[in-house]
């Protein structure tokens, strides 16, 4: 082992001597252990991690070292996801969390390789990351878990059924309601934004002048609709209260000017007349500065 070997001293290895148990192999440094003997070596040092009692020097140099030992293990599974936007950096650190809970749950009882033990816990570690980070915008996370599920039921139907599934059959096989489908649908909307000054590429290939913000949104003419709403209130509330319900019955329940008459008791010809002398009061009063 080259890491252990090059710490003899006068032909004899140095070691590395603990206050419980044997001494084990000194290692000089720990990270540079290839994989195939960080195996080995990991059994040695789990081995004592049992016998030690937690928060003592020695556990936490045992344990340190298995951390940078196996460090190699989190390298491998972040190069599974070297082509995300996160830099490689990032993902070793995120990856290193889980190999750390994987060090402090291993047994040796298990009988099984700490190599395989600890990658599951790596990656889902970092897959854990993507998850809550990667969001452009942040939705709960059974609708991110619900995206990933749709991507995956969309891709078998649609290579099944040889086009794109319909919300139906989605449902069905995702055993959702269709609302729920739905609603997983407009939330992977929010895994990805765009620049409102993203520059937009034409045929061609060649950008142009035009940015992404140029070509969306346009004037809601709703918004005349809230400024009228605003300027209305004090009028209406200056008129009696028999006027109010009248525009109330008129324009927030749409009933007729016969429905009207029946309520008040008076004759269709009369409620028509009050109604165009209510709006024309109310009229003036919008046109006029400093009225309302």
């Amino acid at each position: 082992m080259a890491a252990v070997t090059a710490a003899r001293t006068t032909g004899t290895a140095r070691e590395k001597v603990l206050t419980t148990g044997a001494a084990l192999p000194w290692i000089e440094d720990p990270s540079q252990i290839k994989p195939k003997d960080a195996r080995a070596l990991s059994r040695q040092f789990f081995d004592r991690l049992a016998m030690l009692d937690e928060g003592t020097h020695d556990h936490q140099y045992v344990r340190d070292t298995l951390i940078e030992m196996n460090l190699s293990l989190v390298r491998y599974a972040a190069s599974r996801f070297r082509g995300r936007e996160d830099s490689l950096e990032d993902i070793v650190q995120v990856g290193t969390i889980g190999l750390i809970k994987a060090i402090d749950r291993f047994e040796l009882s298990r009988e099984v390789e700490f190599t395989t033990f600890a990658v599951p816990y790596i990656v889902g570690e970092i897959k854990r990351f993507f998850r809550d980070t990667s969001w452009a915008v942040h939705v709960p996370r059974r609708l991110q878990e619900a995206r990933v599920e749709l991507a995956k039921a969309t891709d078998e139907l649609q290579s099944r059924l040889g086009r794109m599934p319909t919300t139906r059959e989605l449902s069905e096989l995702m055993s959702l309601s269709e609302e729920e489908v739905i609603e997983a649908r407009k939330a992977a909307n929010g895994y990805h934004t765009s620049s409102l000054d993203a520059a937009l590429t034409f045929d061609g290939g060649e950008d142009g002048d035009t940015v992404l913000g140029d070509r969306i949104g346009e004037l809601d003419p709703s918004m005349e609709l809230v400024e009228d709403f605003h300027a209305l209130a004090p009028l209406i509330a200056r008129l009696d209260e028999r006027e109010r319900r009248i525009i109330h019955l008129r324009f927030v329940e749409e009933l007729t000017q016969s429905q009207i008459a029946a309520q008040l008791g008076v004759s269709q010809m009369h409620v028509s007349r009050l109604i165009s002398r209510i709006i024309k009061r109310l009229r003036t009063g919008l046109l006029e500065p400093g009225v309302a």
